[in-house]
């Protein structure tokens, strides 16, 4: 009987450990799962943080994960570091129009770059946005992949659409999410500080 009660015991134990191990993979928000780990052009990527954008408090926009190969909670290094990164969006809602994502991309790079940057690279900025041209809806998803030497490209909606070559283009992009004047509530989630 005690030999019964041990075996009952360890199992127990070990399911419990197995059940973590499985949590332990994927952080959700909002419902949306996000892998700890994802291997991305041929590199491990850890998850840094997440996050997610709510409108008027109650209306889900998306939950937002970022990935990269050497976690940090400092936004310089995120900005600046040469490393793949790769962000990934998720929308929740089907309020989001392309209309709407396009003026708010534009909106959030003036917002969160320099003048002079922004100046500097309009073309870029405005060939990213056209590239955002379809409604999202529920489920559907914006993914950002950086790799040194190449640039920034997106995929959205499952279509890579483009690359926007060099690395200044990227760092305005992720400044924007992380840097100084980004939202307060994505740039902490994506920094892993909360």
């Amino acid at each position: 009987m005690r030999k019964m009660r041990f075996a009952v015991a360890i199992a127990l134990i070990v399911g419990l450990i197995v059940v973590g191990v499985g949590f332990a993979g994927q952080v959700e928000v909002l419902g949306v799962k996000f892998p700890t780990q994802k291997v991305i052009a041929g590199k491990t990527l850890q998850l840094n943080g997440v996050s997610y954008l709510k409108k008027f408090g109650f209306v889900k926009v998306y939950a937002v994960g970022l990935y990269l190969e050497e976690p940090t909670q400092d936004p310089v290094e995120v900005i600046e570091s040469e490393q793949v990164k790769y962000m990934l969006t998720r929308y929740l809602t089907s309020k989001a129009t392309a209309k709407k994502i396009r003026e708010g991309f534009i909106e959030l790079m003036e917002a969160g770059n320099p003048e002079a940057l922004v100046s500097a690279n309009r073309s870029d900025i405005e060939q990213y946005a056209a590239w955002l041209d379809k409604d999202m809806a529920p489920g559907l998803s914006s993914e950002s992949l950086y790799i040194p030497g190449k640039g920034l490209t997106l995929t959205y909606q499952g279509e890579v659409r483009g690359t926007i070559p060099g690395p200044v283009f990227a760092q305005m992009y992720y400044r924007y999410n992380v840097g100084e004047n980004a939202n307060r509530k994505i740039r902490d989630g994506l920094l892993g500080k909360k």
